[in-house]
Parts: C-alpha cells; structure tokens; sequence
C-alpha cells in the first residue's frame, strides 16, 4: 500500500527532477540509440541547388556500392506524384499551398531538398554510396529575399502557382468593431513614429539531431521520432500515405531538446515509412549536424514596418503593423500561421485604442521556415517594445514613464484588446518595481549620464522589455476561427493501481520540460499520494493513445489542468466506495491528504485503501465498477497570458563595437509556480535563445541560395562564458481561468529577452545618431553603425536623448 500525504504540499516544491538521473547518466534512449534484428540505415542525398530543374538521377553506380541494398528517387518513392507534406494552418481560403514532395523527382526549390535515398547496411555504407549518384540539374533563377521575390518580374519559386505571395492576412480593429480606425489615428495623431525592423532567419539549435526508426515487420507499423509532437505525427502520417491510423503505432522516446524545431511532420519520417514498407525491414535515418542546418526547418525571417501615434502626453492612440514573412520554398506545418500568432500581441500590455495588422507570407528559394521558441510572439514583443522606445525619445520621456503611462493597470483586469482577447490576470506593475529594485535602475541611468559627460568610449545601456504572451495553446473554437487545422484540448488518464501506486498517462509529450516531476507533484496534492509513488508514462500513441503534445507553452495550462481534471473523477469515484465501506453519506465525507473523513469525527480511510477494496471487489455499492481509473479532455476557455519585466544594461566599446551584458534582470509573472527550478530552467534557457538572436545568430545565404552558416563554425551559439549571470525573480498573479491558477513559461524568457537587449545596446549608442541596429548585434555592425551616426550633440538631458558623440578613437568631437 501506498502511504498517503499528510506534509506540506508538493506543488511549490522545488523538487529536483525524476527525469535527470537517467538523462544525465545515460541510462536513456534516444532516437538512434535503438538497434532492431535486421535493420537497414538510410542516407539523403540533398540539392546543392537552390532552384533547378531535374535532368536525370543516374543510380547504378551507387546501386553496386559496398554494402547498398537500395537505392530511390523521388519518382520511386512517389511514381504517381500525388504525396504531398501537409500544412495544418491555410491561414485564408485562397492561400497559395504548394506541394511539397517526400522527395523532389522534377524540381527542386532549395539547397538541401532531398533527391534520392540510399538504403544499406550500415550508416557509414549509406552516405559513402551518396557520392556515386549522379544528378544532372539545369539551372533555374534563384529569389532570395523577401522584397525581392514579391518585386515586379521577380523569378517564381513555384512558376504553377504565378505568383510568390503565399497569403495576405489582415486584422483591422475597426472592421473587427474592437477599436477604432487606424488610418484616422494616424491622421489626427499629435506625434507619429514609424520604423522598420528586421527579424534575422534563424536554425533551431536542438541538443539532437533529427532521427527516425521504423519497424513494419509486425502487424503493426512501430516509428520511432525525435519528434514533439508523437499524436499529430501519427494521424498526419495516415493521412499523408494512406495507412490505417490503427495500423500504426508512434512512439517519441528521450528526445533532445526541440523549441519548435521538431514540430514538424517531416519528408524524412514519410520516406522512412514508405522504404521500410517497400523492404520489410527496420529502417533507420539519423541527420547530421550540417543535414539540420540546411534541411530541418528555419524560424523567424520577417520584415515589419510599424507606425505607433500618440499624443504629446505620451498616450497612445494607435498602432498599424505591415509584415512581410519570409515562408521559405514550401509551407511548413504550421509555419503560415507563425505569424498570426504574433498579430494578437503586438499591443501588448498597452491600451491602444486602434490597431492594423497586415502580414504578406511571402515563398523564396530557401529553406521553410516553421514555429521556433514564442512562434510569432518573439517577433511581436521585439517591435512592439522597440517602437515604445522609439515613440519615447522622440517625446522626451524616460521609456518606462511611458510604458507606465499606458499599460493595463492591475485593477482593470480582466481587460479586452483591441485584438478582442481578454487577459485574465495581471499586475504590471509589482514585476516592473520588483525589476527597478533589483536592477537598480535609477542608479544605472545616473550612471549612464555620468559616462556621457566624461565622453567614456565604452557607453552604458540600459533596455527594457514589458512583455506579455498568450500562451497554452489554446481553446479549440479560438483555433478553428483561425482555420488551424487541429484543436487545442489535451488528454490525460489516471490509473489507481492495487497497490495504492499511481500511473499518469499524459498526452503531452516532452523533449525536456520535465513534465515526469511536476505531473507526479500535481498528482501526488490532488490525490494524496506520495510523490515517489507516482509514474508518469507519455510520448506513445499506444500507452496514451489520444493528445496534441507540446508546443506552444501548453504543457501545463492544458495537459496539466487535465491531469487535474482526471484525479477529481478517480476521487469523485473513490468517495462513491468510501461512503458505501464506511456506512455514511457521501457528502458526509471530506476529501484531503489522501484521506475520506466523516465529517466530526475520526473515523477515516485513505485512498490507497479504496485502490484495493475496488480491486478486490467484495464489496461494492451496486452497479459501481471495481475501478477507479478515470481519464479527462481539457480544453481550455482562454489563453493563458504570463508577463514580466526584463531589464538589461549592457557596456559598449565604441572604439570595437563589442557589446558586454553587464547586468540581465528579470521579474516573471507565470500564475502559481509548480516547481521552481524548473521555471528556473526554462527562464534560463529562454534568455539564452533570445540574447543569442540578439547578439549572435543569423543564417545567411550567398547570392545563389546557398547557406553560408551551414556548421557551428559558422552559425555562431553562445557558450555559457557568453552569457551573463541572471538575476531572476517572480510575481504572482493566478489565472483565473484554470483550477490551478498557472501559466505557461516555456517560452516567456525568449520572448521578452531579444528587444530588452537590443535595446540596451540602442540606448548606449543613440546620441551617434543611431536609432536601429538590425540583428544580430555584432561588433562590426555595432562599429559601422557608430561610424556613421549623424547625431547632432545634444544638452545631455533625458534617457536616450542627444548626449554627445565620439569618434571612430573613442575621443570627443
């Protein structure tokens, strides 16, 4: 029997996590740690073309390599031409949607589109046999940026479509009727500020590769995938190639970290599926380190032109956002919808009375770009809280006066935007003065003047990003009247075993969120249970056979109130048994520490207890079922909306144009904490992500489409000696809008980062004349920028105003 809990709570409990020993140890399984009787190893030959046709694809040589016992092509894989990738999210009716082949047999679109398969003994005989294929390609032009593929005569990524405008989407508040006309803002507007930002493209960085086993040698079909999303794999799968969903089994063992990078339904896992049926063995694909950065799918990319008015006061009164987004040569499978998620939240935390959202998806002859930590959130939260940083200097104010000035004030909660989202909960306030506190603020910016004055050439900053998400993606009707092509609901089940153990059955599947510890901590209140005694089981579609996994900061707010939801039936069903073994009416008895009392007295019996007397069954009130197992769909009501204040001075050598993060503070707001550390953890690794895209990463392409950031030489990742120490805290303001008043965090530390940053670096170097630095902030375009400042030296008064200038040496002119 299990002892039930009588201690303090779990949930707050900053438990270390039940995962870890096996993770770090390596007692764990990845992907292509698995071995079947008989397996084959497969190879992808990829374009080293951006756009061109296919002439020929000569095999035989490669046929007769050592070891090679298959060799396809795209036309043997696919002889009719009719399998096409899904896109999940047609963002309008007439979208441009091309198909996007499991491999390319006429054409291919991109450096890195695959264009055979080798199929042989080992992985080493594999990718040896890729030299003898010989492909003939005749050349095709090539778009490459986003302007330029949308430009009058401009080359076709897809010429059957006739046009490189994948989809116009538009949000205005006053034909939305939740505010007023943008344009009449705009004309009445007492002060305009417009500028255009820049949101680099950049690759997933995930710990592990990409990789896929399939097993077809039962009767039924087993995959293996470093994949997030094990549920929606396996029901796309079927539907792509036709097999019988309850023919195949998916199955997402220890998977490598993912931030929207696995949340694919990748060409690989089709043709692993489809050689393995055309075999009958086991087949195995693992990517290398460089196939990821070329073929796994890009993030961000965007261009956004954003215009914010205001009164002379400093109160906003409209903002109008025009995007261009850069979708890459196909649609991924939610990646036309990465923007939209950005359009609810470019007003933020800030009371605009009219709001315009236009964004172009745009194809180009690149690598598609598809949801990457904050999907469309980051992107929202960069612009937005860089024009408020714009519209304050251009009126003289310090920016955090005028955030203040015009954020939702706690007591206003809940609050309608003019997007029409009602945010729930919040208080701004308490995390920016918590933030002021810690970052000593004040103190700072005197700091900043007294630089200034002496003309130092390593200039303070100091950035602030007020931020919030919506995030727990996200009531089912909320998607659907945005044509998204699944629900937002999430499953879970509770199984009350004999013994008094627990076993949890999750539909979310992690790739390092932790779910294992804090699903048992959540269990282990509800039911009363020890924490030790609970077993999380997750990322297979025939344990858990129904869920929508994880992305979207959803883990929690979804899965977890599920959980939540499945224990109140297994206790609703336990108290129906303890009632009838202890002789008393139900609503006699109190349910707490895993205990049913009678209310008054003594007289008690634990839930461990009624486990067994329902195994048992020989006594049982009637018609009641000897079980307690119990399962739940959630769907969420609302979004969750966490928010924070991230405050970040960094030093720049004007004379090197190297930036150095001094100090890095930030105040969370994510409702009730489960486990602090491991909202610690994700806040750590969300900042990591987005000053790494503030400072250090971009994928760049040459003139011919080919990537030039195709290693980790290349494609610069901060180590942990690039990072400053953080200084993080919380406030908490619970949901209202779920039984355990939580928030997503999964992606908070991300969003909020890059622009505090970025604009830490602006602030220091303003009075140059600079107003824009486009990321990433390294030290040449940091040092070109100063060189080519044009301030007018300024009387030194007000944060960000005309303090000066320096020269190229550092010295004052």
């Amino acid at each position: 029997m299990t002892s039930t809990m009588d201690t303090e709570p779990e949930i707050g409990k900053a438990r270390l996590r039940k995962e870890d020993a096996r993770l770090i140890t390596g007692r764990t399984r990845w992907t292509d740690n698995l071995t079947l009787p008989g397996m084959v190893h497969v190879a992808v030959l990829r374009s080293p073309m951006a756009h061109a046709k296919i002439v020929s694809v000569d095999t035989s040589e490669a046929k007769r390599s050592p070891g090679v016992i298959a060799v396809y092509t795209g036309r043997d894989l696919d002889p009719g031409s009719a399998l096409g990738m899904p896109c999940a999210w047609p963002i309008t009716p007439d979208m441009k949607s091309p198909r996007r082949p499991v491999l390319a047999a006429d054409q291919v679109n991109f450096a890195g589109e695959g264009v055979a398969v080798v199929v042989a003994r080992t992985s080493a005989e594999a990718h040896d046999a890729l030299e003898a294929i010989d492909v003939e390609y005749e050349d095709l032009p090539v778009v490459l940026g986003i302007e330029n593929a949308l430009a009058e005569g401009a080359p076709l990524v897809h010429e059957e479509l006739g046009t490189n405008r994948n989809a116009l989407w538009v949000f205005d508040s006053a034909e939305a009727g939740t505010g007023a006309s943008v344009e009449e803002a705009i004309a009445s507007a007492e002060v305009t500020v417009k500028r255009r930002f820049r949101q680099q493209r950049l690759i997933p960085a995930f710990m592990e590769p990409r990789a896929c086993v399939v097993d077809p040698t039962s009767a039924q079909i087993t995959m293996w995938s470093a994949t997030q999303i094990p549920h929606i794999l396996k029901t796309m799968a079927a539907l792509t190639l036709g097999i019988p969903e309850h023919k195949l089994r998916v199955i997402a063992p220890d998977v490598g970290g993912g931030f929207g990078g696995k949340i694919g339904v990748l060409p690989e896992e089709m043709m692993c599926l489809l050689v393995a049926q055309k075999l009958g063995k086991p087949v195995k694909w693992n990517e290398s380190r460089s196939e990821t950065m070329v073929a796994a799918h890009h993030g961000r990319d965007q261009i956004q032109d954003i215009t914010i008015t205001s009164n002379r006061d400093g109160t906003v009164t409209g903002l109008k956002v025009e995007l261009l987004a850069d979708m890459g040569a196909y649609l991924g499978l939610v990646g036309p919808g990465v923007p939209i998620l950005g359009a609810f939240m470019f007003n933020s935390i800030y009371k605009f009375p009219a709001y315009h959202f236009a964004c172009t998806n745009v194809f180009t002859n690149t690598t598609l770009t598809d949801a990457y930590r904050g999907a469309g959130r980051p992107e929202a939260t960069f612009a937005i809280e860089r024009i408020m940083d714009e519209l304050a200097v251009e009126l003289g104010m310090d920016p955090l006066e005028l955030r203040e000035k015009n954020w939702i004030k706690h007591e206003e909660f809940p609050f309608t935007t003019v997007c029409g989202l009602t945010y729930d909960s919040g208080n701004y306030e308490a995390a920016t003065a918590k933030a002021k506190q810690l970052f000593d603020y004040d103190g700072l910016r005197r700091e900043q003047a007294e630089r200034r004055e002496r003309r130092d050439p390593v200039q303070l900053g100091i950035g602030i990003s007020t931020f919030t998400e919506m995030c727990g993606l996200a009531p089912s009707r909320v998607l659907g009247s945005l044509a998204y092509g699944a629900g937002g609901w999430e499953h879970a089940a509770i199984r009350m075993l004999a013994t008094g153990k627990v076993e949890v059955i999750t539909g979310a599947s992690a790739h390092g969120q932790g779910h294992e510890t804090a699903w048992s901590q959540i269990v282990a209140d509800q039911l009363g249970v020890a924490f030790e005694d609970v077993e999380v089981l997750h990322g297979d579609t025939q344990s858990s056979h129904k869920g929508l996994d994880t992305y979207g900061s959803r883990s929690l707010v979804v899965g977890g109130i599920a959980i939540v939801k499945a224990a109140e039936k297994v206790v609703a069903k336990a108290r129906v048994i303890a009632a009838h073994l202890m002789e008393c009416a139900e609503d006699d008895l109190e349910f707490a520490g895993g205990k049913f009392t009678v209310k008054g007295t003594d007289s008690s019996t634990g839930i461990a207890d009624i486990a067994f007397a329902a195994f048992m069954a020989h006594d049982l009130p009637e018609g009641i079922e000897p079980s307690l197992d119990s399962d739940a769909v959630y769907d969420p009501e609302n979004f969750s909306f966490p928010h924070g204040t991230h405050l970040c001075a960094t030093e720049v050598d004007t004379e090197t144009g190297r930036v150095t993060i001094r100090s890095y503070v930030c105040v969370d707001d994510v409702g009730l904490v489960v486990n602090p550390i491991i909202v610690e953890g994700q806040v750590h690794g969300g900042l990591a992500q987005g000053i790494s895209q503030a400072l250090y990463e971009e994928a760049v392409h040459d003139e011919s489409g080919t990537l030039q950031t195709g290693t980790f030489a290349d494609y610069l990742l901060p180590s942990a000696v690039d990072l400053p120490h953080f200084v993080t805290d919380r406030t908490e303001t619970p949901s209202t809008t779920n039984p355990l008043g939580v928030k997503g965090v999964g992606e908070a530390g991300t969003i909020a980062s890059t622009p505090a940053v970025v604009n830490s670096v602006i602030d220091a170097v303003r009075h140059f004349g600079i107003n824009d630095i486009e990321m990433p902030l390294s030290p040449m375009r940091v040092w070109h920028a100063i060189q080519h400042g044009t301030a007018d030296a300024g009387d030194g008064t007000g944060p960000g105003g005309g303090l000066g200038s320096i020269d190229a040496a550092g010295g004052a002119r």
